[in-house]
């Protein structure tokens, strides 16, 4: 028999028959949770919550996308449009392996490269997008954004920037 992906035979499930894993480490931030809600509520879920299915307790055990499945818990907007219903991928693997699925989803999401990251907040920037726009929609907080400007070195990010007024050195005595 040929093998077929999970992903490939999604699921509508009830969220009150979804349960979070008892051990899984992986913890979001709070800016980063506003952007997954913000992302959710934009595109919808994009991606399907991975489950064990417990038959003696009938109900589905994460193994990855515990805050995906938050943001419908925690956001009534969410639960309503979904009408409480998640995308779920279902997998079929003892304790050890869910355990093992769940770090592997956790570490595989990497990291952003901070150059990359310089280059798309000056092309936003270039395409006439504001600070406030790109905090709102890429959930960076206008430090950052700020730090990822000075990156690229580019003057013309900030030429709209109001600046005050510099310190000047005392003059040294010419005595000396």
């Amino acid at each position: 028999m040929e093998y077929k992906s999970p992903v490939y035979h999604v699921i509508s499930v009830p969220v009150e028959k979804v349960v979070p894993n008892s051990y899984n480490p992986n913890t979001v931030a709070p800016p980063e949770m506003r952007l997954l809600y913000e992302s959710i509520k934009n595109d919808g879920y994009t991606m399907p919550i991975v489950c064990y299915y417990n038959k003696a307790e009938d109900h589905y055990v994460i193994v990855d996308g515990f805050h995906r499945y938050r943001i419908m818990l925690e956001h009534q907007d969410i639960y309503v449009r979904e009408r409480g219903m998640l995308p779920v991928s279902v997998i079929d693997k003892p304790m050890d392996q869910r355990i093992a699925s769940t770090i592997r989803h956790n570490r595989a999401r990497g990291s952003h490269d901070v150059d990359l990251m310089g280059n798309i907040v000056k092309e936003l920037h270039e395409l006439g997008r504001s600070d406030a726009w790109i905090s709102k929609h890429l959930g960076m907080d206008r430090d950052e954004i700020l730090r990822l400007k000075q990156i690229t070195g580019l003057a013309a990010l900030f030429k709209d920037v109001k600046f005050g007024q510099a310190w000047r050195p005392a003059e040294e005595d010419e005595e000396q």
